[in-house]
């Protein structure tokens, strides 16, 4: 039996949403992280923000680390999927983190409407800056860099 259009869009309007988000690790030769603080929340986030509608997860990161630090970047290959589970606050979401290129930090110029600041951290400074899921995520992207490898996770750690 065939659908028609009505029933298809009707049955795709029934299908979970799950939101997604795209980061860049940029990291220095002493592999702290650059962390960006932004005005709309406590917790330090790695430059990125939500994949929009229709945009990739890497052409979001690449969106969002432009919007965020003026940079048009390099970016090098997939470091982590991190799938997060429903929140009180909301849904659950994917989480993807790309390596990022070389950075002139001097070309660095923060959208001040959303971004308060940028540091360079340590992997003590990203524990106590970003909530406990979130760091482990950040620590697997560093983990993958490393191992030229691709993570999936699920709440910041590894499936069993």
């Amino acid at each position: 039996m065939a659908y028609t259009e009505a029933e298809q869009r009707a049955w795709l309007a029934g299908l979970p949403r799950k939101h997604m988000g795209a980061g860049v690790l940029l990291t220095d030769a002493s592999q702290r992280i650059l962390l960006v603080e932004p005005t709309y929340q406590d917790d330090w986030l790695l430059p990125g923000g939500i994949v929009e509608a229709g945009e990739s997860p890497q052409a979001g990161a690449l969106r969002e680390a432009h919007e965020e630090l003026g940079l048009l970047l390099p970016l090098g290959p997939l470091l982590v999927v991190d799938y997060a589970a429903p929140r009180p606050d909301g849904g659950d979401s994917f989480n993807w983190v790309f390596a990022g290129g070389p950075i002139n930090e001097a070309d660095i110029v923060l959208q001040d409407e959303e971004i308060r600041s940028f540091a360079w951290c340590t992997p003590a400074d990203v524990e106590r800056l970003t909530p406990a899921r979130v760091a482990r995520r950040f620590a697997a992207a560093l983990t993958a860099l490393a191992e030229g490898t691709t993570l999936y996770l699920e709440d910041g750690h590894r499936p069993s």
